[in-house]
């Protein structure tokens, strides 16, 4: 299947500045993402930046580099000047794979793209996995998302929904414990080259100020986004300092950067 990665890799961090070029074990943080999509067999991966330090980096990795404007908001917007710049069919698929997720498993790079494939009447998707503890499921920081009966979203949010009324937090298959109802949202998305030019044409919405959560002008302009269950887990993403320490821990107890695929 022919699809494409886009990588927006901001410069301007504001909580780790230059972030993307940070070292992990020696190697920029870009490197690994670049590296993960380039195996989950995409044929064009282009990394996006308002920094040409970025681009340069980025071809030498032997990815393609788009410098886009330093205004952008979110990553999907950094994305819509990327198609339009260079032409993009509407049909074409392309995957929206962040530039400080060093740990994506390539299996869901490829796996979203594919739900996307597959899904001929919608033009969005993404993944989620199930929740384990009340820890996470309360964690705001952790986005919820949860799903109708054809598998698409209802709604994502930091808040922990569905709230259980009566105080029970349910459980899984075979007496494993999960969170019932709602998934960990991965922050992975595919689209189709239409659906990413009408998002970036468009404002942010009320509930996605209100959430910092872009996946919600999707939902608010009537766009049907696809579930699947992801075929892994991702490691942690990197925001701060703190977070870098955290990868290279993940990176000391898995030695190939994840858990074996479910």
């Amino acid at each position: 299947m022919d699809y494409k990665v886009v990588i927006p890799a901001r410069w301007g961090s504001t909580r780790l500045p230059g972030k993307v070029l940070h070292p992990i074990r020696g190697r920029p943080m870009l490197a690994y993402v670049i590296e993960t999509a380039r195996e989950s067999g995409a044929r064009t991966v282009v990394v996006a930046s308002e920094t040409e330090q970025v681009l340069e980096f980025a071809v030498r990795e032997g990815a393609e580099g788009c410098l886009t404007s330093k205004t952008h908001a979110t990553g999907t917007d950094r994305i819509g000047e990327v198609v339009e710049r260079l032409g993009w069919g509407d049909e074409e698929v392309v995957v929206n794979l962040q530039g400080d997720e060093p740990l994506m498993p390539p299996v869901l790079v490829r796996q979203c793209a594919l739900l996307l494939a597959r899904q001929s009447r919608l033009s969005m998707a993404t993944l989620g996995i199930p929740l384990h503890t009340r820890e996470d499921f309360m964690n705001p920081n952790i986005v919820k998302v949860v799903v109708d009966c054809q598998g698409q979203a209802l709604y994502f949010s930091r808040a922990p929904i569905p709230w259980p009324r009566d105080g029970e937090m349910g459980s899984g298959p075979v007496g494993a414990s999960r969170v019932r109802g709602a998934l960990r949202h991965i922050g992975l998305y595919a689209y189709r080259v239409g659906a990413i030019q009408r998002l970036a044409q468009e404002p942010p919405c009320e509930l996605e100020e209100i959430e910092r959560l872009e996946q919600l002008r999707a939902l608010w302009l009537g766009i049907d986004i696809a579930i699947e269950i992801g075929r892994g887990t991702p490691g942690p993403s990197v925001d701060t300092a703190d977070d870098v320490r955290k990868v290279e821990a993940w990176m000391d107890q898995w030695p190939l950067g994840h858990p074996p695929e479910a």
